[in-house]
């Protein structure tokens, strides 16, 4: 009787419990359901502008242009805080698998690392298979691991290999890109700016191409100003680096020490440049 009793007691405040939590969630649904009413107006708003020819483009065109990705990336921002917060405050139960899934192409490795904790409620969800799979894709080039071997060619033909450079005494940088990505195009200046601050300091970078037309990526590293050795095996997306470091887009790098172990990924922008005035004083 008294396990019966028991039972019964635990049922109910189980009952109690879930009760709560579907309360506590009904706001944060709401604001997620906002967040992607307001993605499919912007998205309504730019798929009007892509039916234009470019060349007829006008400056107001533009200019919608420029505030539309502005407020995409606003709301970029308040979703990803916002599903932190939910994984947060609900960690015990399945509630933030569903959202996790929605941004995990937009996560950065260290909060994947935190959200693919085994010890959460929401762990074993199924939603988070995606999540879960990015995840192990970023530990290849973990910062404390060692780098891994690359043989490709260089813009010669001549075959080159990434221990040419990692492990001898610098600080290398592998910078993962295209000529056809045009964040990587965007992102290039601040690499060149930081390879004068740096070359002579200490720091050698070495371009990892994702193209597979030669005459596009030499014409891409002329015009970009990449002065650094380049290698690729032309391959485009099936490039041997993708499965060596886990790339699943670009651009994105790695840095090694002297030693040639990894301590730093995907530095761009300021982070690039604070990191390396850091090391290379």
């Amino acid at each position: 009787m008294k396990d019966m009793k028991k039972i019964i007691l635990m049922t109910m405040l189980a009952a109690t419990t879930l009760a709560a939590n579907a309360q506590d969630t009904k706001p944060y649904e709401s604001k997620m359901s906002q967040i992607e009413t307001e993605y499919n107006k912007l998205k309504a708003e730019f798929e009007v502008l892509k039916q234009k020819d470019p060349s007829t483009f006008t400056d107001a065109d533009k200019a919608k242009i420029g505030e539309i990705m502005a407020k995409a990336d606003s709301l970029d921002s308040v979703q990803l805080a916002t599903v932190l917060e939910i994984a947060e405050k609900f960690k015990t139960t399945t509630f933030p698998a569903k959202y996790i899934a929605e941004v995990a192409d937009g996560l950065e490795y260290a909060d994947l690392k935190r959200l693919c904790d085994p010890s959460t409620g929401y762990y074993n969800a199924p939603e988070m298979k995606k999540a879960k799979d990015l995840y192990e894709m970023y530990k290849l080039r973990e910062p404390g691991s060692m780098y891994k071997e690359l043989v490709m060619t260089d813009l010669n033909g001549k075959q080159m290999k990434l221990s040419d450079w990692a492990g001898k005494g610098k600080y290398v940088f592998v910078d993962f890109w295209a000529s056809w990505c045009a964040p990587c195009r965007k992102e290039m200046p601040n690499v060149v700016e930081a390879y004068k601050r740096y070359k002579d300091k200490g720091l050698e970078i070495i371009g990892v191409s994702f193209d597979d037309n030669k005459l596009k990526w030499s014409s891409a590293v002329e015009k970009l100003g990449m002065t650094w050795p380049q290698m690729s095996d032309l391959k485009g997306w099936q490039s041997a680096a993708g499965k060596v470091y886990g790339i699943r887009s670009i651009p994105s790098n790695i840095l090694l020490d002297k030693d040639g172990k990894i301590i730093a990924m995907d530095l761009r922008g300021e982070a690039l440049q604070t990191e390396l005035a850091k090391l290379l004083k």
